[in-house]
């Protein structure tokens, strides 16, 4: 039995409060001071006083929620799974930025979530030959220019497996981001390549055990796909489909999106067009290309470590010095990311780096980020 100062108990059980969902349970996290345990641990008085809805209280309340919370952490420690939490430092950095990242994730495998360049792979589940052969010929390219770049995808047919197995036949690290819990391989066909995937990478939910793979849950899904990484591409998709809602959020998070364009009368092609033709996804030209779009071709790499001569001669103001301090310690940084880093709102950072972009100080790259020129 689960020693009830286990912390996990506690954050485990903000999860399975009835009617609690991400954003709720990050105000009930910031009403009880950041502490899962706090929340649980105080009275109905206490919590309605810290303006917690009575009816919210009530279910905090409730005996079953740490019992159902007990269960799921055995589970946890019994095959051995890593648990995150969103106050964790080893929380995925990247999704903990976005506005709806899940509380809790549950992880089996060997990787680093926060690997300097990450990649998500998403398509339609009816994948042909030219997509299947895409993910083969992108990634061998990518682990000759990037060896060690995170390919993450849905475990899910066609696209999908396609850009797993391709990552693991070029020796990539890569994610599956699950939409059921983790007592469970769907489809079961995929389970040998799941488990190939353990051992440079792994699998990832936000759904604890005995969650079955419900239509509804694949959309949460997606927003971990799109979350998780620097940029999505879009291999195949027809007009609907959970690619272009991945491809949404990623839009909503600021991400990078690509698609792959393919003829006006294919059918898996008609939703990749006209992501691009709605200005929703930049054109998937070459690898060449996404690595320059990217600012991750090693031209861009070296001009970066080569600063020119007038630059050594500018007179930077104080605020300019210390964004330029912190852009030189990372590759680049989302505007969201470096206002929090400066303790500067954004809409007063922005102007400033306008003007330092005019002076050729710093870059502005795709989707709000922000390099050193």
């Amino acid at each position: 039995m689960s020693q009830p100062s286990d912390k996990r108990l506690y954050q485990i059980a903000l999860t399975k409060i009835a009617g609690v969902g991400d954003i709720i349970g990050r105000n009930l996290l910031q009403v009880m001071g950041g502490d899962a345990e706090a929340i649980f641990k105080a009275n109905r008085k206490t919590l309605i006083n810290k303006g917690i809805p009575a009816r919210i209280a009530d279910e905090i309340l409730k005996k079953e929620v740490l019992l159902n919370a007990e269960k799921e952490l055995n589970f946890i420690d019994k095959n051995k799974l890593s648990f995150y939490f969103i106050a964790d430092d080893a929380y995925p950095t990247r999704l903990k930025e976005c506005s709806d990242a899940p509380l809790a994730l549950y992880f089996k495998g060997n990787v680093d979530f926060n690997n300097e360049k990450v990649i998500s792979i998403v398509g339609t589940r009816q994948s042909t030959a030219y997509g299947n052969k895409f993910c083969d010929t992108f990634l061998e390219e990518i682990s000759s220019s990037l060896p060690g770049t995170l390919i993450i995808s849905g475990l899910a047919y066609g696209i999908d497996i396609n850009a797993h197995r391709a990552a693991l036949k070029h020796g990539l690290p890569t994610i599956g981001v699950l939409a059921h819990g983790l007592d469970i391989i769907y489809p079961a066909q995929h389970r040998q390549t799941a488990v190939e995937m353990l051992a440079n990478g792994g699998l990832l939910t936000e759904f604890p055990s005995t969650t079955q793979p419900d239509r509804f849950n694949f959309v949460r899904r997606n927003r971990i796909v799109a979350g998780m990484a620097d940029a999505i591409i879009v291999v195949e998709s027809d007009e609907k489909g959970g690619s272009l809602i991945t491809a949404d959020f990623a839009n909503s998070y600021c991400k990078d999106v690509f698609a792959t364009p393919g003829k006006t009368t294919d059918k898996y092609s008609k939703g990749c067009n006209k992501l691009i033709a709605s200005h929703k996804a930049d054109l998937f030209l070459s690898t060449s290309y996404f690595l320059q779009q990217m600012g991750w071709d090693k031209a861009s790499a070296k001009q970066k470590k080569a600063p020119r001569q007038q630059d050594l001669f500018l007179v930077l103001t104080e605020e300019e010095q210390k964004i330029v301090d912190t852009l030189s310690k990372t590759e680049s940084l989302h505007i969201d990311q470096l206002a929090r880093e400066l303790g500067i709102p954004t809409y007063t950072l922005f102007s400033t780096l306008l003007e330092m972009e005019m002076k050729g100080i710093i870059k502005n790259l795709p989707g709000n980020l922000f390099c050193l020129s």
